[in-house]
């Protein structure tokens, strides 16, 4: 289907955008009149989130804003919905040790990158409770959840793909828009993350080092330079670390795998020897089955300390 066709369907699902529309109405102003109910905690909350649908690079500024807090020697907790795990009821603690097919990817990424108390369950207004009683955090931070208005929140941060955005500014299914964009004006602060919009917080994603997935031995960023890889990306737009690995110049073969998807060993026998890289997120799932031909890039969010000062005095 070629772009023109793709638009002409999209404006076909207009009706039911404004279907969901007033769905999404309904239920803030259910939220808002106490119809339905918000949960509310004694330590504060920071909801980091979007209004579109997937790959606004929402977990690498998850965990560097837990490692920020971390730092001010706060104990962290955060919350995830735990998005591909087969984990269905109640509480899961997440830990480096969980497996990816139970916890989600996402959660076990931060888990592994970082100290936080880790919780998965459907329901994020539980998992916030059961981390304050058992694990006695001082900040919670909800891997999403901007729409979840059952969890009260102290703060919210939304992420804005600096490449993409709004895509067509329809809302679902017609678009990629959970809310509309004058959502935008309550949020706390807007994170564009990897482009520049006035009046928003800008954040790159920075490449650090490889980390081998089998002996966990770290090399430079220049150490593939001029080799030919396989790249491998199973996230929301492939193409952002593949552009990664080119400007640092290696010849890439590239191998998109759908968002979240669990990789099993077959997924990566190629027919050669050339090394295999791949992004933290795919990491986690593949360690299982890591050789020593397997590597992941590590990145690392770059926020500013101006935003991290205003969000420290917010809590």
């Amino acid at each position: 289907m070629d772009l023109n066709s793709r638009g002409f369907f999209n404006y076909l699902l207009l009706p039911l955008s404004g279907l969901f529309y007033c769905l999404v109405k309904l239920r803030c102003l259910a939220y808002r009149f106490g119809l339905l109910k918000t949960h509310q905690f004694d330590k504060p909350v920071i909801v980091v989130g979007n209004i579109t649908l997937g790959g606004s690079g929402k977990t690498p500024i998850v965990i560097a804003l837990a490692k920020h807090l971390e730092q001010l020697g706060k104990k962290v907790g955060v919350v995830s919905r735990g998005y591909g795990g087969q984990h269905k009821t109640g509480s899961l603690l997440v830990e480096k040790n969980t497996q990816a097919i139970e916890s989600g990817d996402e959660p076990l990424l931060i888990a592994t990158e970082t100290n936080a108390r880790v919780m998965v369950n459907k329901n994020r207004a539980k998992a916030v409770e059961h981390l304050i009683k058992r694990h006695a955090v001082d900040v919670i931070i909800s891997d999403d959840g901007l729409q979840h208005y059952a969890m009260d929140r102290n703060i919210e941060i939304s992420i804005v793909n600096g490449k993409t955005r709004f895509g067509n500014g329809f809302l679902l299914p017609a678009g990629p828009l959970r809310e509309t964009i004058s959502r935008l004006k309550s949020v706390d602060f807007i994170i564009n993350n990897g482009g520049f919009h006035a009046g928003e917080v800008t954040s790159t994603l920075v490449a650090k080092k490889f980390i081998n997935l089998a002996t966990g031995i770290t090399k430079p960023l220049n150490y593939f330079k001029g080799q030919t890889c396989h790249g491998v990306a199973g996230i929301g737009h492939p193409q952002h670390f593949f552009d990664m690995l080119n400007t640092l110049d290696i010849k890439t073969h590239a191998h998109s795998f759908r968002d979240h998807y669990l990789y099993k060993p077959d997924d990566l026998v190629f027919g050669d020897d050339f090394p295999i890289i791949m992004t933290a997120k795919d990491c986690v799932k593949c360690r299982p089955f890591a050789t020593e031909n397997m590597w992941y890039l590590q990145v690392q969010a770059e926020l500013s300390e101006d935003f991290l000062t205003k969000l420290d005095n917010k809590l």
